[in-house]
């Protein structure tokens, strides 16, 4: 029998259109919210009243990186949605103000800076690159605001006022660098990435990792790109007079496309090379075409194709929602867990104030997480598996291997710093 407490389950659904006709009274989130009174839960004056909670949505829907964050901006949305149909947080409904960060750093700045300061937001959940992450992050923390970070990152960040959702170096980096490595008797590498934080650090700590943890394995070239940087032939030939075991990759955006499309035409394909990516999910597949990327790897802790019942809701929801072509990549999913997180931290303090957050945040457990069971660490990072897809024709992932459990978060790994 299906319960109608699944946020998924259409009896649910048909009981929250329901309600819509009913006067409030009566409502469990009415009394809910009674039993939580604003001036109680509400010390520092933020956007909270009654009957409602503002948040706040920051990402890029426009501009080169719009192609893997409207995922995020989507996922994020079916959370608050669920979220909303169950009665809200502490009686509570979410409303939601949405900013574009355009994929412009100072964008995305001046943007926290508005849902911190004017909007009074209680939680923001956004940003996709580290770029933006830093740029918003000494706002967060000055004007003590709390965000929810989806993406897999380098590491070496953390902060009271951000909960990492994603993946950190050692549970992406360096379990995937340790998997091809035994798996393809891999000895050399040529790393690649888009030119800013995220990648080059990346990079810098596959470097250290290859060198000194993969015995008699060397770099054999590193090269950088510009965001939205269409034309790779002259990386291509690189590519091919160093004739490396792995080209290793972590090209974000839609640079994406442009440099599958190349790698193919120039006769770089899965039957000849080997190429591990830190940086394309089926959010990007869609742009990049399954037949471009297809038996190439990805190092990632969520694929659509994951066997679950958690995922197979979520995915049939996320479907429902978006239409029946929508994918879902592994930022996607981490987005997700962002609202559902926050209603659980704010539900055990009993408060919205982002001091009680912080501090209570450790030891939060989502056991509805499409990925499977996840928990918030002391240090705000996900304990998360890690995953190994290989890309298929129809733009999903073949998971082919999978950590036996769940990796403790380490950002701040040593050796790597």
């Amino acid at each position: 029998m299906t319960d109608p407490r699944d946020p998924f389950s259409p009896a649910r659904r048909r009981l929250v259109h329901g309600l819509g006709a009913l006067p409030l009274i009566g409502v469990p989130g009415l009394a809910l919210a009674q039993q939580f009174p604003t001036a109680k839960i509400n010390t520092t004056k933020l956007a909270i009243t009654d009957t409602e909670v503002t948040v706040g949505q920051l990402h890029s829907a426009t501009g080169t990186m719009a192609i893997s964050e409207t995922g995020s901006i989507q996922a994020e949305q079916l959370a608050i949605d669920q979220i909303n149909a169950l009665g809200g947080v502490l009686g509570r409904k979410i409303k939601v103000i949405k900013e574009d960060g355009a994929s412009d750093w100072p964008t995305f700045a001046e943007k926290s800076k508005k849902l911190l300061v004017n909007d009074r937001v209680a939680a923001v959940f956004g940003c996709w690159t580290s770029a933006s992450r830093k740029a918003v992050l000494p706002i967060f923390e000055k004007e003590n605001g709390m965000l929810y970070y989806p993406t897999f990152y380098e590491g070496l960040e953390q902060s009271k006022n951000v909960i990492y959702t994603g993946q950190e170096a050692t549970q992406q980096i360096l379990w995937g660098l340790d998997w091809v490595s035994k798996e393809k008797k891999a000895k050399t590498y040529f790393l690649v990435g888009s030119d800013y934080i995220w990648p080059r650090t990346s990079m810098k700590i596959a470097r250290k990792h290859i060198e000194q943890h993969l015995q008699g394995s060397k770099v054999v070239g590193e090269e950088y790109y510009p965001l939205g940087h269409t034309n790779f032939n002259s990386l291509i030939n690189k590519i091919k007079i160093a004739k490396p075991d792995v080209i290793y990759c972590a090209v974000v955006g839609g640079s994406n496309v442009s440099f599958y499309k190349q790698l193919k035409a120039a006769g770089i394909t899965a039957d000849k090379q080997t190429l591990l990516t830190i940086s394309v999910t089926e959010d990007e597949v869609l742009g990049i075409g399954g037949e471009n990327i297809t038996g190439f790897y990805a190092c990632m802790k969520y694929f659509q194709s994951l066997d679950n019942a958690n995922n197979k809701k979520f995915v049939e929801a996320f479907k429902a929602k978006y239409g029946p072509k929508a994918v879902i990549g592994d930022v996607t999913q981490a987005a997700y867990l962002g609202p559902w997180l926050w209603k659980a931290t704010v539900e055990k303090v009993g408060s919205f104030d982002v001091d009680k957050i912080a501090e209570g945040s450790t030891g939060i457990e989502f056991k509805e997480a499409p990925e499977g069971y996840v928990k918030i660490d002391a240090n705000h990072h996900l304990w998360s598996k890690a995953r190994i897809g290989q890309a298929q024709l129809d733009g999903q992932f073949k998971v082919v291997a999978e950590s036996p459990e769940l990796i403790k978060p380490d950002p701040f790994p040593k050796g790597y710093q």
